[in-house]
């Protein structure tokens, strides 16, 4: 009897489990029977998540977002041609030159023959090391000639660094923003049209307001990023170089320090005499007591 009962628990669990599996495996097949036109419809999906509808087209995102061969919309991520590409790049440069004021000169003009212009300006106008600072922008095709030519106006250049900064997904995630604040701008207007009371029309364009901020301020930020992808910013710092033989002893130089010098040794002997001075009750008594022990000790030897 117990084998037996043993052999129909172990029957029932092999039937059980080979129903399971032809379910799971009936299941299977009709889910790939699915057309992809069926799955991409809005009945596919679950009622309580819409399908997501295709992205709306902004004049300021417009150049990443194409349209197929077929006339399908497709996306710019990750298929933008090099060409569409922000890219921001820097240069530093810190060079010798024979005089500060025809350097800066010069380099103005270079900036304008490269179609660019100076940003900033400055000089430090000095006897023994005048120096000098300027900053241009130029287009960031010439970015490179533009480099090459400020080393042709350099007696040598003591330190040039460069820099590269992709900011091609930063540009398209505001595209992005900017695409879905204007649609909900569009939803709010007609809110509005639609508002019959006063309380639905001031929270109606309370909200619309900071949308339109919203959209200013990530226009804002999406010329900042045209504008520095477009133009590439070259800062120059200027030293003027020493011709070859000059001498370095430096007469007035030397005389100045060693005038500093003996001021500093006068004010440690002045502050040496102060202290001596206020304390001068301490070493008073303490030579009379000094003074008096010597008495009576000769007074005792006698």
């Amino acid at each position: 009897m117990n084998r037996l009962r043993k052999s129909i628990i172990l029957l029932t669990v092999i039937v059980i489990l080979s129903a399971s599996l032809a379910c799971s495996v009936v299941r299977w097949g009709e889910a790939q029977q699915v057309t992809p036109a069926e799955r991409s419809s809005s009945s596919f999906y679950p009622s309580a998540v819409p399908a997501p509808a295709p992205p709306m087209e902004s004049s300021a995102g417009s150049e990443y977002y194409s349209k197929s061969a077929d006339g399908a919309d497709t996306a710019g991520s990750g298929t933008e041609n090099a060409a569409d590409r922000k890219i921001v790049r820097t240069g530093t440069l810190l060079i010798e030159v024979k005089d500060i004021d025809v350097a800066l000169g010069d380099i103005s003009s270079l900036a304008s023959q490269l179609n660019g212009y100076v940003v900033s300006s400055t000089q430090r106008a000095d006897d023994t090391d005048p120096t000098g600072y300027i900053s241009i922008r130029v287009p960031v095709e010439k970015f490179n000639e533009a480099l090459q030519k400020l080393r042709t106006l350099a007696v040598k250049v003591l330190n040039e660094n460069t820099n590269s900064q992709d900011v091609t997904e930063q540009y398209m995630d505001l595209s992005a923003q900017l695409r879905n604040l204007e649609a909900t701008e569009a939803q709010y207007l007609e809110l509005l049209k639609k508002a019959d009371n006063v309380k639905d029309i001031l929270e109606v364009q309370r909200e619309l307001s900071n949308v339109r901020g919203n959209i200013e301020r990530i226009k804002g930020r999406m010329q900042y990023l045209e504008r520095t992808s477009d133009m590439s910013v070259i800062e120059i710092s200027l030293k003027k170089t020493k011709p070859i033989g000059e001498s370095t002893w430096d007469v007035p130089g030397i005389f100045k320090s060693a005038v500093d010098g003996l001021i500093v040794f006068g004010k440690i002997l002045t502050g040496l005499v102060i202290w001596i001075l206020v304390f001068s009750p301490i070493w008073i008594i303490i030579l009379v007591i000094i003074l008096v022990v010597r008495r009576r000790n000769k007074a005792k030897t006698r």
